[in-house]
């Protein structure tokens, strides 16, 4: 069960890669700041190394921060692990452009739950986890707002030069979007592995040993570099034509939110706080510039991740058990066929 919770988590971290890479090169790629490949590139080595920079406030957050870890197994944590890849790749398979982490977290909870009964979630820690979550865009909206008001303030009698020098900046706040993006972000499957190293008696307590880390930085940077072309292209021309000065401001105010949030060891979403910092840039500019129908069939897709994926853990411990029934043998032999 340990080895096959470690093989999950290192596909939701390069998922989350592919995914998540998307949501930082649209804005870079839309302004035609850089040329894509070469975007990609950068952005998979900004992941690559970011992971190696920060601590693990994320990662015992999600983790022993949300659920009493004296009552959970490796069970609970492979049937949330199944239900966040479940979610993550269905949603890929119909380009409707969800969160890892909050399927993830959904994953979790639901699985929890199922499993273990409300008892074994810790209120504190789902207030620490959920608030950040549901925040964090309506926060990048309005700092996305701010930053692009202010620099239209600022450049109110500039040349239109000043959009070559909005693509060359965006080399360096593309580059900080990354590694923002990284050190939220690989700490979840970080966190998931450790925990299940400490269910599994091979850590005394939670901490993230360095081969877990090199791991899931080597396997985020690895789905960074492939790049999900497909929500790219979505979120890149969906929302509003994207100027070189809004790909901008909408980089420096993501990079900053995330960052700090990770600072703190709160888990976001990236691709919810670069997608909505995106949408207050352009309202900055005019309201109207916004297709705000696109943008509501987003925030309804990010509303109902968590919500689908702890009914997709409840229903898979569920089909476990019927199985059990069925056809003897435990739940824990019933996961590691169905994941062969």
């Amino acid at each position: 069960m340990l080895y096959l919770l470690i093989a999950l988590a290192l596909l939701y971290s390069f998922l989350n890669g592919y995914r998540d890479s998307s949501s930082i090169l649209a804005g870079v790629i839309a302004s035609r700041a850089m040329h894509p490949r070469l975007a990609l590139y950068m952005v998979a080595a900004a992941s690559l190394i970011a992971p190696f920079l920060f601590g693990s406030a994320v990662a015992r957050a999600i983790t022993t921060g949300l659920v009493d870890t004296s009552v959970i197994t490796l069970q609970t944590l492979v049937i949330a692990m199944v239900a966040a890849l479940g979610w993550n790749l269905f949603s890929w398979w119909r380009g409707i452009p969800s969160s890892s982490t909050h399927s993830l977290i959904g994953g979790l909870l639901g699985a929890v739950l199922i499993t273990n009964g409300p008892g074994a979630i810790l209120p504190s820690g789902l207030l620490r986890v959920l608030l950040p979550l549901f925040l964090a865009p309506i926060l990048g909206l309005a700092l996305g707002y701010l930053v692009m008001g202010s620099l239209l303030f600022l450049l109110r009698n500039a040349t239109p030069k000043a959009n070559d020098s909005s693509r060359r900046l965006q080399v360096i706040t593309t580059l900080m979007l990354a590694v923002s993006e990284s050190s939220n972000d690989a700490q979840k499957s970080m966190g998931m592995i450790a925990l299940g190293l400490v269910l599994a008696g091979k850590l005394s307590s939670f901490s993230i040993p360095i081969w877990v880390l090199v791991l899931c930085a080597f396997s985020l940077a690895f789905g960074a570099s492939r790049g999900d072309w497909r929500q790219i292209r979505n979120l890149g021309g969906k929302i509003y034509r994207i100027r070189p000065l809004n790909a901008l401001a909408s980089q420096v105010a993501s990079s900053g939110m995330i960052l700090t949030a990770s600072a703190f060891g709160m888990p976001v979403s990236s691709p919810h706080v670069i997608s909505t910092s995106l949408m207050g840039s352009g309202a900055s500019e005019r309201i109207s510039k916004v297709r705000w129908q696109v943008a509501g069939q987003m925030a309804t897709t990010w509303a109902i991740t968590i919500p689908a994926t702890m009914m997709v853990a409840a229903a898979l411990f569920k089909a476990m058990i019927a199985l059990q029934g069925l056809f003897g043998g435990s739940v824990q032999g019933m996961l590691i066929h169905l994941a062969i």
